[in-house]
């Protein structure tokens, strides 16, 4: 153990860099940062296991910070073991440094999640755990690891919260500690001017072992940390009741803490004095930016004990790969970037299903040929058809990790969440589904899975106003654009941040998931339907025809000539376009060329000459769709037509309302003749 001299100038110095880094930025969080330095020190020097001289080494603990905008305390910690160097703290903050405002996932130094968004942080937390808890349920107990995490007031007020908290007491996640930063101070005000709640209460109720201690105790926080590893049936919430801005002083020597100012401004700013704030932790208020000689020895010697440890779990493995060498294959796969193997191509789906039902069709035959799928339902699995999956498998349950499906319930940004977090664990491919009307929900927590880059499976069905008699509040129709919006946008590796895929028949549904399991890189959303679809014309093999959609769109139907009209849409509107194509040839003889888009971002992507193949320049383009018109804007440019929805849906059977909206081929027909003329 070590001295408490040592203990009290280590957190001191996370404090004095914490506060320096806010001070030179002249903008972020100090006093959050200062409170949780007792804490976040005891956990990095005493419990939480990780090699530092393999980052990525599967076996970690991981830590995951729910409240972004404490980072530096999560960077002063990780300079201390040995991640960032001073002049990456003086950048906080600047262009091109590599400590962002709110911490942005990099593994290289021990930053395991994006954060920020307040409550995602310690949701993704229970979804490694869970991932955690599914891998040592295959592969034994010698590969069992903890998952801390770290919140603040506002992610327990979040909303997120509650889901995080149900499912990981449900589950008895026995993986999973968290910290409760309790400081009672939030950004505007107190919070005691905005909830009187019994967190303690709440959580015990969620069936979670709750300690409460002194959050600046070393002593008491490391008897809490040790109480919770010993626990292996509960997830253990520590609420630490901590001082807000700890240390800071005044201009005239002062106490100033406890104050909501220093939660989100430098303490020059909020009234403290930053030079009597240093030098009361014994820092240099002249030179804030350095560690002390003894506090750097002591973490150096850390550092050597961490990897001895490594070292003997990753000996212990060896001989575990040793004697179950087809079991270690599987893990080696596991954790593989590579796609997993799966021949798409062996998969028949009946003729003129709906797309939602082609999915699960799909999910049903990866079982047992893509082991480490881990499926979720937002308590919709019969209506999403992932129980296509769910019917060769069971849910997980409190110790019971055998299967590998998650009912979520009806929480579908806490499901969204989970998901990036055993995305963010490895070693399983995590695919979740709902209603696309829902994805609304879902948002914040897709926008962070593209901002990690995660490769993350969405199954939005129910894709349109077709889903008929249920009305407006079950039909989407600004979704779809919303979507597509973040399909545009690129990520740091120049690719489209999200890959967006709405099929228009069961074969393409077979592709596009293809193309989902091959999508390593990115989230993938898959856009169904919920109604049954015609089968698009193909010539000669189906399945083949419909790889033509890995470009991103494609000719489904090809006239003889040069065509007069092009007709193009994404999912069950192609088969309309056909059904309009066949009477605008047979009545006006014209020559008709149908295009397939399932995903724009895909298209654009391809060598000019194929786009101008697809969509030939100076021929009208007519385009259909049952979200907004801006949704094909793209594909159809200034000078076509598009035809869609320009007000929410109604309630009435969904053929009524294809009749009464105008999607039908009579309606194409009419619309094209018009635009033509």
């Amino acid at each position: 153990m070590m001295s408490k001299q040592i203990e009290t100038k280590a957190a001191n110095n996370i404090r004095i860099l914490s506060a320096a880094m806010v001070e030179k930025a002249k903008s972020g969080h100090p006093g959050g940062a200062m409170g949780g330095a007792d804490f976040i020190h005891i956990l990095y020097s005493e419990f939480l296991n990780y090699d530092p001289s393999d980052t990525s080494w599967a076996n970690r603990d991981r830590f995951f910070l729910d409240p972004g905008h404490m980072s530096p305390m999560l960077y002063s910690v990780l300079s201390l073991a040995g991640y960032y160097n001073m002049d990456d703290l003086k950048n906080f903050r600047q262009w091109g440094s590599v400590t962002p405002g709110h911490p942005e996932l990099d593994v290289a130094r021990g930053v395991e999640n994006t954060s920020g968004p307040l409550g995602q942080g310690h949701t993704m937390a229970v979804g490694a755990a869970i991932a955690e808890r599914f891998l040592t349920a295959r592969f034994g107990d010698w590969m069992s690891h903890k998952i801390y995490a770290f919140i603040s007031d506002g992610g327990i007020q979040e909303e997120v919260s509650q889901g995080a908290g149900r499912i990981a007491g449900y589950l008895g996640l026995g993986n999973l500690i968290m910290f409760y930063d309790s400081n009672d101070i939030q950004l505007s005000s107190p919070t005691t001017d905005v909830t009187i709640e019994d967190t303690a209460k709440k959580y015990e109720a969620w069936g979670w072992n709750v300690l409460s201690i002194e959050g600046n105790n070393p002593d008491q926080i490391r008897d809490a940390l040790k109480k919770a590893n010993a626990e292996t049936e509960k997830p253990t919430l520590i609420i630490g009741k901590t001082i807000m801005g700890k240390g800071a002083l005044t201009e005239s020597g002062e106490n100033f803490e406890r104050q909501t100012s220093t939660h989100g401004m430098p303490l020059s700013d909020a009234g403290a004095s930053f030079e009597k704030t240093i030098q009361n932790l014994g820092g240099d208020p002249e030179n804030p930016f350095q560690i002390f000689e003894d506090v750097q020895a002591f973490y150096d010697n850390r550092k050597k004990e961490l990897i001895a440890a490594a070292a003997a779990k990753k000996a212990e493995q060896a001989e575990w790969q040793k004697a179950n060498p087809e079991l270690a294959a599987k893990l080696n796969s596991f954790f593989s970037d590579a796609a997993p193997e799966f021949d798409f191509s062996s998969l028949e789906q009946k003729e003129n299903i709906a797309t939602r039902g082609a999915s699960g069709n799909v999910l049903g035959a990866m079982y047992n040929k893509v082991e480490n799928l881990i499926v979720a339902s937002a308590d919709l699995s019969n209506s999403d058809k992932t129980d296509g999956f769910l019917k060769k498998t069971t849910s997980f349950k409190n110790g019971d990790f055998s299967g590998s499906f998650l009912q979520a319930g009806v929480s579908e940004l806490t499901m969204a969440c989970l998901v990036n977090g055993m995305a963010l664990h490895g070693g399983v491919i995590a695919v979740c589904g709902t209603f696309f009307v829902f994805s609304d929900y879902m948002k914040p927590a897709v926008r962070l899975a593209a901002l990690m880059e995660l490769p993350v499976k969405y199954v939005w069905t129910h894709d349109a106003f077709r889903v008929g008699e249920d009305g407006p509040t079950h039909q989407p129709v600004e979704q779809e654009a919303q979507i597509r919006l973040m399909e545009k946008l690129k990520n740091h590796n120049g690719e489209n941040s999200v890959l967006v895929l709405r099929p228009a028949d069961g074969n393409e549904t077979t592709v596009a998931w293809k193309m989902a399991m091959e999508n390593t890189a990115t989230p993938t959303a898959l856009i169904l339907s919920r109604q049954n679809i015609e089968n698009l014309p193909t010539e000669g093999n189906a399945y083949e025809s419909a790889l033509q959609s890995e470009k991103g769109a494609y000719i489904v139907v090809k006239p003889a000539e040069k065509p007069d009209v092009v007709l193009v849409a994404s999912g069950s509107e192609v088969s309309t376009l056909v059904e309009g194509a066949k009477l605008l040839t047979e009545k006006e003889g014209l020559n008709v060329q149908v295009v397939s888009a399932p995903s724009e971002g895909l298209f654009r992507n391809q060598p000019e000459d194929y786009q101008q193949k697809v969509l030939p320049v100076g021929v009208p383009r007519f385009g259909l769709t049952a979200g907004l018109p801006v949704t094909l804007a793209g594909l159809v440019g200034e000078n076509g037509k598009i035809w869609g929805m320009e007000s929410f849906g109604y309630s009435a059977p969904y053929k009524v309302l294809d009749e009464k909206l105008g999607f039908n081929g009579e309606n194409v027909y009419q619309q094209v003749k018009k635009m033509l003329k």
